[in-house]
């Protein structure tokens, strides 16, 4: 994101006193952004976007606040695939091992036939 174009945002929220009071909660999440994505000291953050470290905590806790309440999602969705053994092929760590009577280990491929040993001795 462009500093000068997000500080120039900010600009139009400051007041007559030059205190800040963001009511946009879209820039608030470009703010949160920029400083999640921000590599060097904090300092040099809040200098580039002209804001003091007490104005820029504030709007920070209020982005992060709205994030957790769902206000505007975090991130899109990733898929992630995994690849590995196929859960059919027999092997250690796979399925189910249940330790029965006298130290007995009965294994299970699937949850379905777990459930149905269950209820069989139940």
């Amino acid at each position: 994101m462009d500093m000068e174009v997000l500080r120039r945002k900010i600009s139009t929220f400051r007041g007559d006193g030059g205190r800040v009071r963001i009511t946009d909660d879209s820039l608030l999440m470009e703010i949160l952004m920029a400083w999640e994505q921000w590599k060097g000291p904090s300092k040099d953050f809040y200098r580039e976007i002209g804001v003091s470290q007490r104005g820029m905590a504030s709007i920070i806790g209020k982005a992060k606040k709205l994030r957790r309440e769902g206000h505007f999602p975090a991130e899109e969705f990733k898929e992630i695939k995994v690849n590995g053994p196929e859960l059919t092929q027999p092997g250690p760590c796979l399925g189910i091992e249940l330790c029965w009577d006298q130290n007995k280990v009965i294994r299970f491929p699937q949850v379905d036939q777990l459930l149905e040993f269950l209820k069989k001795v139940a």
